[in-house]
């Protein structure tokens, strides 16, 4: 039996071959899901697949694009909402 920790369904099991040549089972952290639109559900580019624990020690620059409504909306979608907001 596992550990009580690894016993865990958020974890994900990898095989691995150990140097012995035997199948050894190791587990991580499932990665979350890419960014998406809050708009179309296109997928965000610029926007790194970390958990919560990790974006929070990155600098500020890297969790999303600096550009207004970056990291919610997908550059087509933020072009067409500043035309309708402000032009």
């Amino acid at each position: 039996m596992v550990r009580r920790a690894l016993r865990s369904r958020s974890l994900r099991k990898i095989k691995r071959v150990g140097p012995s040549g035997k199948l050894k089972i190791h587990y991580e952290r499932r990665r979350p899901e890419k960014a998406k639109c809050s708009n179309c559900k296109s997928e965000l580019s610029g926007v790194p697949r970390l958990r919560q624990a990790k974006l929070s020690k990155m600098g500020k620059s890297r969790h999303k694009p600096s550009r207004m409504y970056g990291g919610t909306l997908c550059p087509s979608c933020t072009r067409v909402e500043i035309k309708r907001r402000f032009l």
